[in-house]
């Protein structure tokens, strides 16, 4: 028998309802976030949601030379990259609040 009986379950089933709706929730709001990063000190702005679309890129025309094109790529990439990470982390903090921590693998 389950320790609390029926209550103690129906308690247990109702708290795992309720976590179950706090993390849809809080991937719904994961996914609509926006991250800005800039790189080469403003020369490439990147702003991204967090389904990791490219929502704007902005190159400065400084920034595009014929003879350094590798530069641009470099500094592209290093914007997703770091707009990435901050998804990344903002969504493991937000989860690691819900669920006190738990390693749930899977879970985002």
């Amino acid at each position: 028998m389950f320790p609390g009986g029926k209550k103690g379950l129906k308690n247990l089933m109702d708290q795992a309802k309720k976590m179950q709706d706090d993390l849809a929730k809080a991937q719904e709001e994961l996914a609509n976030q926006i991250v800005e990063v800039s790189t080469g000190g403003g020369m490439v702005k990147l702003v991204i949601n967090g389904k990791y679309e490219i929502k704007e890129l902005k190159i400065e025309k400084e920034v595009v030379d014929p003879e350094d094109v590798e530069m641009l790529e470099d500094l592209i990439i290093a914007a997703f990259n770091e707009a990435k990470d901050k998804i990344a982390q903002n969504s493991e903090n937000e989860m690691s609040k819900l669920t006190g921590g738990l390693n749930i693998p899977g879970l985002f």
